[in-house]
């Protein structure tokens, strides 16, 4: 039986890539938390946030979300590094020499891309998201005023058949007006109920209707029966967290979580499922930059060069820079409808990835 052991050349490289990487991180999330709090430092103390709150429900869950958001430049540039000094000292030279080729001098570069690439993804999908519910609730709480104002003209399907209509929607006492909840079948209209009013309850978890009317429908628009009342308890497929959800609260969901919104925003056609989808493809698509970022980071940084580690470090910086702008923008496509979420989400990956593929084939030459 053949077994594969790493040499101390892969422990080498490892322990150069994944030390460098974290350090690197510790050292530039120091830097940011003193700049974010000299910005912040004046909320904090006007609305007198608790140093405990200050320092583990802020400061504690913004370093995983800084980290996976920053993760690819810190990639690039880690690799660009220490292997532009491996260059410089001659150590990838001599490796060669004792007849290392430059493919099997990949092997712990990768393996090192897919450590950090399962970390971000682990961020991604189980820590980051809890972690940005805490984060955004304190700066809910300290430093963002919460918003009251209503929300008009609300549109939801929320299950086949049903719909809902509100006409406004006021934040500041969780109640909708003018609440309509039609019941379709096909094209025949079954029933509809109308009230003022509906006043979300906490407790019971349901929606207490003021000054209904239920109007049923049978054999077509032959016969109307219509029930009034003063008030009612109704339970639907439909929250007050449905009206507080905003572009940025997918980021509070872990993927199970995520994933159930997606199926439940497709079947009510609500238009903002496309965050919810750029979200997910984001969580998966940001990971897989460390393999293809490693090995333009090695192409470009193996040869030994008159400019040493500063022109290498200034190339890294800006094709770094260059790919996270690029999968910012990519955004773009999704909102002006251009292309879907999965295809505008990985296209930098896919062009990055053919950039990669060509300075990898001239790399040994």
């Amino acid at each position: 039986m053949i077994t594969w052991r790493p040499k101390k050349l892969d422990v080498y490289i490892t322990k150069k890539f994944i030390g460098t990487f974290f350090v690197a991180i510790l050292l530039i999330i120091g830097i940011v938390i003193i700049f974010d709090l000299s910005e912040k430092v004046d909320d904090f103390v006007q609305k007198k946030a608790p140093m405990e709150a200050i320092l583990v429900d802020y400061y504690l869950n913004f370093i995983p979300y800084f980290m996976n958001m920053f993760s690819p430049i810190f990639v690039f540039i880690t690799v660009i590094f220490f292997t532009s000094r491996m260059a410089a000292n001659s150590e990838i030279i001599a490796a060669l020499s004792c007849g290392v080729s430059f493919h099997r001098l990949m092997v712990p570069y990768i393996f090192s891309a897919a450590v950090i690439a399962i970390f971000s993804l682990s961020l991604n999908l189980w820590v980051i998201p809890p972690a940005n519910a805490v984060r955004q609730e304190f700066e809910n709480t300290y430093v963002k005023k919460r918003s009251t104002l209503a929300e008009s003209n609300v549109h939801y399907q929320i299950n086949p058949g049903e719909y809902v209509y509100v006409q406004s929607f006021s934040k500041w006492n969780n109640t909708a007006y003018k609440f309509t909840l039609s019941s379709i079948q096909g094209k025949k209209l079954l029933s509809k109920l109308e009230a003022e009013s509906a006043a979300w309850d906490s407790t019971a978890r349901c929606w207490k209707l003021k000054k209904y009317f239920i109007r049923s429908f049978d054999e077509g628009l032959l016969v109307d029966k219509i029930k009034s009342g003063m008030f009612k308890d109704t339970v639907i497929n439909l929250t007050v967290e449905d009206f507080y959800r905003k572009a940025n609260s997918v980021q509070e969901l872990t993927i199970g979580e995520l994933d159930k919104l997606i199926d439940t925003q497709k079947m009510r056609g609500d238009a903002d499922v496309k965050y919810s989808l750029i979200e997910k493809h984001n969580r998966y698509s940001l990971p897989f930059s460390a393999f293809i970022l490693t090995l333009i980071g090695v192409s470009l940084s193996s040869k030994k060069k008159r400019g040493g580690l500063g022109w290498n470090m200034a190339i890294g910086i800006a094709l770094s820079f260059s790919y996270i702008l690029f999968m910012r923008f990519s955004e773009m496509f999704v909102h002006a409808g251009t292309l879907p979420p999965g295809i505008a989400l990985w296209l930098p990956n896919l062009i990055y990835a053919i950039v990669a593929a060509v300075l990898y084939r001239i790399a040994p030459k």
